[in-house]
């Protein structure tokens, strides 16, 4: 199969990549940058030129193509203050690839986060967050995805084989710069590795390779409209993590004050408090998915997340 992928150098993207090549599958790559280029090359997979917000480019691209897999967003402008304009951004590839796609009854695979689908303390499972509005399109919140997302799914009524995965925010292993790693970052600066209350509100995990083989299951067979979840440990408790990178820096482990969590966990203050447990059990038995990688807490025991010269304090 031949399949395009936006996002094809990222953490994500790029165990994607590798793990349909293995497969056997031919792929090619959206590029933006002659970095992104070069990688895709290196890692065997054919390279386009472009941007997410050419749609021309994205529905020629997904036409040519037996198969889509959508996994680019931009985090850099979504953190740095306008994230309203990056979720139209990708509310727009979607839109071109329903466009290209329809009546064709090719697959497109959606990424999307875990992040707001039920309430807290509540385990979420794969029925729950599609209660999703026209209000929430071009929202400043992390609804504008879900709301693109249900606009995927509703493509199966297009002739499209659409399915969707959500990723827990701490998708781990080698090489991810995102969640783990500012935390660890976080501890380093500041010279202690804290928790907000007593540290058991629950985070999901993944580890990066398998959520690829997820996608790569989704791509080959999810039936039009499936909703998965990347979802290989249900809820970490927070402490957890903040007791193994506090002993791997050599920090103390200590409680936030939740007034502080904005000035010491920056960016995050307002994510590390959150008790947000999701299942992937509908997604396992639907497709036979079995996470194999180290858990979150033995891939940090693991020591590559603070490989660095720079001393905490």
């Amino acid at each position: 199969m031949h399949v395009f992928v936006t996002g094809p150098t990222g953490s994500i993207g790029s165990a994607v990549v590798t793990e349909l090549i293995a497969s056997g599958h031919r792929v090619s790559g959206l590029a933006r940058s002659d970095a992104s280029a070069d990688a895709l090359a290196a890692a065997g997979a054919e390279v386009r030129r472009g941007t997410l917000d050419d749609r021309d480019l994205l529905r020629a691209a997904a036409d040519a193509a037996d198969g889509t897999i959508h996994l680019a967003f931009d985090h850099a402008k979504a953190f740095g203050g306008d994230f309203r304009t990056a979720a139209a951004e990708e509310r727009s590839a979607v839109e071109a690839f329903g466009e290209a796609l329809a009546g064709s009854g090719r697959p497109l695979v959606v990424a999307v986060g875990t992040g707001g689908i039920a309430p807290e303390g509540i385990v979420a499972t794969e029925r729950d967050g599609h209660e999703i509005g026209p209000a929430e399109v071009g929202a400043n919140s992390p609804a504008a995805r879900l709301a693109t997302a249900e606009l995927a799914l509703s493509f199966a009524s297009r002739g499209i084989r659409s399915s969707i995965v959500r990723l827990p925010p701490t998708a781990h292993g080698e090489g991810d710069p995102a969640f783990i790693a500012e935390l660890v970052g976080i501890a380093r600066r500041t010279g202690a590795s804290g928790y907000l209350g007593d540290g058991s509100n629950r985070w999901p995990a993944v580890h990066r390779l398998d959520a690829a083989h997820l996608f790569r299951l989704a791509l080959e067979r999810a039936p039009a409209g499936t909703t998965l979840h990347a979802v290989a440990e249900e809820g970490v408790p927070f402490r957890s993590v903040a007791e193994v990178i506090g002993r791997h820096l050599g920090v103390p482990v200590s409680p936030v004050a939740a007034e502080d969590a904005d000035r010491h966990f920056d960016w995050l203050g307002g994510l590390v408090g959150l008790d947000i447990p999701v299942s992937g059990a509908l997604t396992r038995d639907a497709l036979g998915w079995q996470p194999v990688r180290p858990g979150l807490l033995d891939d940090l025991e693991q020591g590559h997340y603070f490989r660095s010269s720079v001393a905490p304090g």
